[in-house]
């Protein structure tokens, strides 16, 4: 009897043991957790610094249009030249190079802000309203749709033919042409393009209207990243059939 007892007595201790110990590990286990959560929150680091970098483009547009108007020609001519032309980094035509990153910050990066953001806002006032709206909301706005066509319309019909070849072949000239006068640099640009320009025009209509046709529906702080993104192809296409400096 007393050996049934003291083995009864034994469980029982070893059951309240291994609940106290149970409830040690939990309560620990639990103070750990809350511990690392608080940790979290008085390092928050790393977290604020991806939001300061996501939230770069929208905070400081213009800045982030030139550092990647710039940066993205100057890697669409080496991509082209890499691939399309076989060559090492070694054989890199640098002063070639040198033409699409200065048209991209002066051209890409400066004048095309100035002119498709704040000259736009100007001229066709619901542009900026007109990107924020849902897609449903936007087929109903009859004001922000006229602007959206005359926005597509300006670009194709103006903005392309008449500013952008005729700056891209003028900065050419000024980089990889032979002559140290500015005026000449303008007449041989605009003679150039003129022989160019047929096919030239064809090539930027086919993927002018329909970049265009997606960017009107874009925010503004977006509309220029999308631009930007689709002309890497454009100024691929532009480095291989343009981009060859004259011996």
């Amino acid at each position: 009897m007393s050996h049934l007892l003291l083995s009864n007595a034994t469980r029982t201790g070893t059951r309240r043991a291994f609940q106290c110990s149970r409830g040690s590990l939990t309560t620990s286990g639990r103070r750990i957790f809350y511990n690392s959560i608080s940790l979290q929150r008085r390092d928050p680091s790393s977290t604020s610094r991806i939001s300061r970098i996501l939230s770069f483009p929208k905070e400081r547009p213009f800045t982030f249009n030139l550092i990647l108007a710039t940066s993205k020609t100057c890697a669409a001519d080496i991509f082209v030249q890499t691939t399309a032309e076989g060559k090492k980094l070694s054989e890199i035509d640098w002063r070639r190079n040198a033409i699409f990153v200065a048209f991209g910050f002066v051209y890409l990066g400066g004048f095309q802000w100035w002119l498709l953001i704040n000259k736009f806002k100007q001229w066709f006032p619901t542009m900026e309203r007109f990107g924020q709206l849902s897609f449903s909301r936007k087929l109903r706005h009859k004001a922000g749709i006229r602007d959206a066509i005359k926005i597509i319309a300006f670009d194709v019909i103006i903005h392309s033919p008449m500013f952008y070849f005729p700056t891209y072949y003028t900065v050419k000239e000024s980089i990889g042409g032979h002559k140290w006068d500015p005026v000449e640099w303008v007449k041989d640009g605009v003679e150039k393009y003129r022989k160019n320009m047929l096919e030239d025009l064809t090539a930027m209509v086919a993927i002018t209207i329909p970049s265009d046709c997606i960017q009107v529906l874009l925010p503004i702080h977006m509309r220029m990243v999308v631009r930007h993104f689709i002309s890497f192809f454009w100024t691929s296409y532009i480095s291989f059939s343009r981009g060859t400096i004259e011996k």
